[in-house]
């Protein structure tokens, strides 16, 4: 099967919210970094979508989605595929059923965010885990794990190298999700949480923490689709959004820290018999099959497959490959030093 690799940021905030940018500025600076796509997700506005910024720019596609929330301002919700926002007087397992409901797909943002560094930007967790109709969760969280490890002796140095200091995603959503997907599948993305906060630093000047630039050259979602799609043709953007909605929905994706490295290129499969199945499928087991774990790159990694959360086989040779003849929720990781690459999602053997 032949597949078609797009890359882009999710999780970026607009005037239209939070964020100090304005959609054209941000749009223009993914396009200046090659992004084939980025992901709006302002807080409970479809404001961009409804003035229309939504559809190809030059060669990078905008979709705009919401960021939901709860009247206690936590449980953070991902949505995206919706033609309208949800009252946060909702409950969180309302509004993510009602997201389902409507043909949408969401992700829980930062569930296991911790930061206590400063007060004026707590922690939003992810606390209604009496649900299962969500599509995903946002596994790793740029600005969240720069904020949680920011403290008075580093915080100059991480001012001035933003891009330095992210390292891993949270061992307890990574556990979570290796628990959740034994049960579904569970999509996995990362997300660079941009808003380009403009903060008066000693009293002396206004810096920008975290441009979109800046932010753009970090955590990246790299999907897989099965057309390859001409950016030119303002007509292909309904179909090109939705394949990328689809392909998130059923887990044909990967995420990376792109400072790192270019993750193009990265594959995670099973061939059981004749047939190849890529991330997010899910098949029953025969009597065995044979894991593929392709890397890019010629610099020396630490490749590892984990089944249901447990070390299963791993190499530093550079790609991997392994028998399996046990059921499991079986995803790859590529590690650099001590620090976390590229994380796939989960084939599911059933």
């Amino acid at each position: 099967m032949n597949m078609f690799e797009y890359t882009g940021s999710v999780h970026i905030h607009s005037v239209f919210s939070d964020g100090s940018g304005e959609v054209t500025e941000i749009v223009r600076f993914a396009r200046e970094l090659g992004l084939d796509f980025i992901m709006l997700t302002d807080h409970n506005t479809l404001r961009a979508k409804e003035e229309g910024f939504e559809g190809f720019h030059g060669n990078t596609a905008l979709i705009v989605g919401c960021e939901i929330n709860d009247k206690e301002n936590c449980n953070h919700y991902l949505a995206f595929g919706v033609d309208k926002t949800i009252s946060t007087r909702v409950p969180a397992k309302d509004y993510v059923r009602m997201i389902k409901e409507a043909g949408g797909i969401g992700f829980l943002a930062h569930p296991h965010e911790k930061r206590s560094s400063h007060k004026e930007y707590p922690p939003y967790p992810w606390t209604e885990w009496e649900t299962d109709d969500f599509t995903g969760m946002e596994i790793w969280n740029h600005m969240s794990e720069w904020m949680e490890n920011l403290t008075e002796e580093n915080k100059y140095h991480s001012f001035v190298h933003p891009l330095k200091s992210i390292k891993m995603p949270p061992q307890e959503t990574l556990e979570t999700w290796d628990r959740l997907s034994q049960n579904r599948r569970v999509v996995g993305i990362g997300g660079v949480d941009a808003h380009a906060h403009k903060v008066n630093l000693l009293g002396l000047m206004e810096v920008e923490v975290f441009p979109y630039k800046v932010l753009f050259k970090s955590i990246r979602t790299h999907i897989l689709l099965n057309e390859n799609y001409d950016f030119s043709i303002s007509e292909q953007y309904p179909r090109f959004r939705d394949a990328i909605l689809n392909a998130l929905k059923n887990g044909r994706t990967f995420f990376a820290n792109h400072y790192l490295g270019d993750a193009e290129g990265f594959r995670f499969a099973m061939v059981s018999g004749t047939t190849v199945y890529y991330m997010g499928d899910e098949f029953r087991l025969e009597k065995e099959a044979e894991i593929k774990v392709s890397v890019p790159g010629s610099a020396k990694n630490m490749v590892r497959v984990l089944r249901n959360g447990v070390l299963f086989a791993s190499s530093e040779e550079g790609d991997l490959s392994a028998v399996i003849t046990r059921p499991g929720a079986y995803r790859a990781e590529v590690l650099r030093g001590n620090r976390g690459w590229i994380f796939s999602n989960h084939i599911r053997v059933l």
